[in-house]
């Protein structure tokens, strides 16, 4: 099946060619982009997530809602039953009765002192008790809105006097409970981390990028390029996003940068700590002279194609390449446009070759 022309070329039978399944085609110019991979996970976007903790000291005594459930802003969560809340309104209730009291005594002591009746050491003393009596019913009020009474219910308590030690935890926006980590009949503290709700139709990728290609990322972040965002769960599926951040410092023992890709996510496939690869490109270059990969061999040290010279003759070739995008590959020497490069077979042909060389041409 093999004859020798020269060194470097193999002739094969028309039906050798057919069996080997030899395809070739076309070496063309055109725009081609590289691009390099960087391996993150996907995180939830921390301008859109709350972690939600109690005011006030209590006692859990309803949960509403679990981990994976969709909430509305003001969707409520959990109530707690608080006797520091009880207490808080109750000292706003007799501050408020005492502030009545002094306001209407400043009053009479003031009518009295234009009548001559009293002294106005006495009326002094009166505005005095006024001041202090408005100081404290100040400083109860803001302890209830330290403990998230909102205007409404201030007033209501003003109005009403009924002491309501019940405290709602209510989601603070539309999103997702990603986290829960209370218990009916708990008792929690101001620092426990009650829930966790994060807005995900918009997550972050986070990334490390090596020292070497910083320069590349920059590039590519002060342009606003959008970048790809590949996973292993979607494998035949890409994400677009932007670079919005990236990091002025290393990491000292992995020699890595920290970048992160604003992703929309309106249909919430992509999870919080999904492994992710983020993918940047370069700059567009018009009229590169680009192979399939799959043309490309390794043969004794040297980077070769074999290219059709006619329907049965084959020349092994030494190229030169420059960079990989994908699927294709930037020839930087030992092809010309328009030469007819084998995709499919070539590992034939380099067998049948090496038979050749040895002496042994094949049957």
């Amino acid at each position: 099946a093999v004859t020798t022309v020269r060194s470097g070329i193999v002739r094969l039978k028309p039906e050798a060619v057919t069996g080997a399944g030899i395809e070739v085609r076309p070496v063309v110019r055109g725009e081609y982009r590289m691009y390099r991979d960087f391996p993150g996970t996907v995180q939830p976007n921390q301008n859109a997530l709350a972690e939600i903790t109690p005011l006030v000291r209590g006692r859990v005594t309803d949960v509403y809602v679990d981990v994976g459930q969709d909430v509305k802003g003001g969707t409520l969560l959990a109530r707690l039953y608080s006797s520091d809340l009880g207490r808080a309104q109750s000292s706003y209730v007799k501050a408020r009765a005492k502030l009545r009291e002094a306001e209407l005594a400043f009053q009479r002591s003031k009518e009295l002192l234009e009548d001559g009746a009293v002294s106005r050491a006495e009326f002094q003393r009166r505005e005095a008790e006024l001041l202090a009596v408005r100081a404290e019913a100040r400083e109860t009020r803001d302890r209830l809105e330290v403990l998230g009474l909102h205007e409404l219910d201030i007033q209501r308590l003003e109005r009403e006097h009924i002491i309501r030690s019940y405290v709602p935890i209510q989601a603070p926006f539309a999103g997702r409970v990603i986290a829960r980590n209370l218990t009916k009949g708990e008792v929690v503290e101001t620092n426990h981390k009650l829930f966790t709700v994060a807005d995900l139709s918009n997550v972050w990728v986070v990334a490390n990028v090596p020292e070497k290609d910083i320069p590349y990322i920059h590039r590519a972040a002060d342009r606003d390029r959008p970048v790809e965002i590949l996973l292993s769960a979607y494998p035949h599926e890409s994400f677009q996003g932007h670079i919005t951040y990236v990091g002025d410092v290393l990491d000292p023992a992995t020699r890595t940068m920290q970048i992160r890709v604003e992703v929309p996510n309106p249909d919430g496939r992509l999870k919080p700590e999904m492994f992710a690869s983020v993918r940047v490109f370069s700059d567009p270059e018009p009229n590169a002279l680009t192979i399939p990969s799959t043309a490309v061999l390794q043969d004794k040290g040297e980077t070769v194609v074999f290219v059709q010279l006619d329907p049965q003759r084959f020349e092994r070739r030494a190229v030169k390449l420059d960079s990989e995008s994908g699927d294709l590959l930037k020839v930087r020497d030992g092809l010309r446009e328009g030469d007819r490069v084998v995709v499919r077979g070539s590992f034939v042909l380099k067998s049948e070759l090496a038979h050749q060389q040895q002496g042994e041409p094949s049957e």
